[in-house]
């Protein structure tokens, strides 16, 4: 590698089963601290609705907890599902962030519900099916932040503060807009590959310079499951491939425990549905994650990878996130 690449933290305060909400958000708050400790760039939170097994979907809230209990790690949303709320509602919220901890804060912007159509209604009650909609609400909140007077309003707080924004994505439809906004790119890597190659080439062709970002800024996110061993990883892993197949087969839940041969005990279907998902993946001993994130780095020259991995145990799951440091300083080195 010729460039030094960061390392940050993607959480779903994913909530055990046996446990709770509350549980889930100071576990989330928990791993936000050791991140802090072992270095990593930023601590992204992502807003779900109405799934038993996410406790994120106040996202800004979940952000003020985490806040609190850390000094230097940045915090943010990756992210905030733009099309659930009107951009002044999150231009304050993110103001109010921005207030309490200054320099910190980070706004990712996505243009999926993060939820069904029921609970999408639910949230903004009138569904825009405009595809120029989350664009249009991009800029607007931009122009929020900027005191744009042309709006004829004013967004307090919010007004001034220097929160970069982020467009997340799994398509080519995120990319385009991030290259013409001329802001930086997050594509969802950890759950929808298919598009990765094809959207980080538009990205980089036609990027734009804004006065955010001079050069394109691409973020991965990528899964790491590292433990002793690769059976130990594989194993952990099984709890967020269990929650991959509960969601797909519409039977969403709480997270799982791990469970042994998990992946070798299904049809060949989910198999395969499985194999495409984790594509963007590390799994097992601290050798084989190093050989898996350099490939992918290999093939993607992304700038940062932003790590999620929803493992059942926080012990183990704290110490993935510490042999993942591990290798980040191997592959600077």
């Amino acid at each position: 590698m010729t460039k030094s690449v960061k390392f940050s933290i993607l959480d779903l305060s994913p909530v055990p089963q046996g446990s709770d909400v509350r549980t889930a958000l100071d576990r989330s708050l928990a791993l936000a601290q050791h991140g802090e400790t072992l270095g990593f760039e930023r601590f992204w939170m992502a807003e779900h609705h109405g799934m038993a097994g996410i406790a994120s979907a106040a996202t800004s809230v979940a952000l003020a907890h985490v806040g609190q209990g850390t000094k230097t790690i940045r915090i943010g949303a990756g992210g905030v599902m733009l099309p659930n709320h009107a951009p002044m509602v999150i231009a304050e919220q993110f103001g109010t962030l921005e207030a309490l901890f200054p320099g910190r804060i980070d706004l990712g912007l996505g243009r999926a519900p993060g939820s069904d159509q029921r609970v999408a209604q639910a949230l903004r009650r009138n569904l825009d099916s405009d595809p120029n909609a989350f664009p249009r609400d991009v800029i607007e909140l931009q122009a929020l932040f900027e005191g744009d007077e042309r709006l004829g309003i004013q967004a307090t707080p919010g007004r001034g503060a220097k929160i970069p924004l982020y467009i997340l994505g799994s398509s080519l439809f995120g990319a385009q807009l991030a290259a013409a906004l001329g802001l930086p790119y997050a594509f969802a890597s950890h759950f929808a590959p298919q598009a990765l190659d094809d959207a980080l080439a538009i990205y980089r062709r036609d990027f734009k310079p804004s006065a955010q970002l001079e050069e394109p800024y691409v973020m991965c996110g990528f899964n790491i499951f590292a433990a002793d061993s690769d059976d130990e990883g594989e194993h952990l892993a099984t709890s967020m491939m269990q929650s991959f197949v509960a969601l797909r087969t519409g039977n969403p839940g709480k997270l799982p425990p791990p469970v042994v041969g998990y992946r070798e005990s299904l049809p060949t279907s989910a198999q395969a549905m499985l194999s495409q998902i984790m594509q963007g993946s590390a799994v097992g001993s601290p050798d084989a994650v190093l050989s898996a994130t350099r490939a992918f780095l290999e093939r993607t020259h992304a700038d940062e990878l932003i790590i999620s991995g929803s493992i059942f145990d926080q012990k183990a799951r704290e110490k993935s996130y510490g042999l993942a440091a591990e290798v980040r300083d191997l592959i600077a080195a």
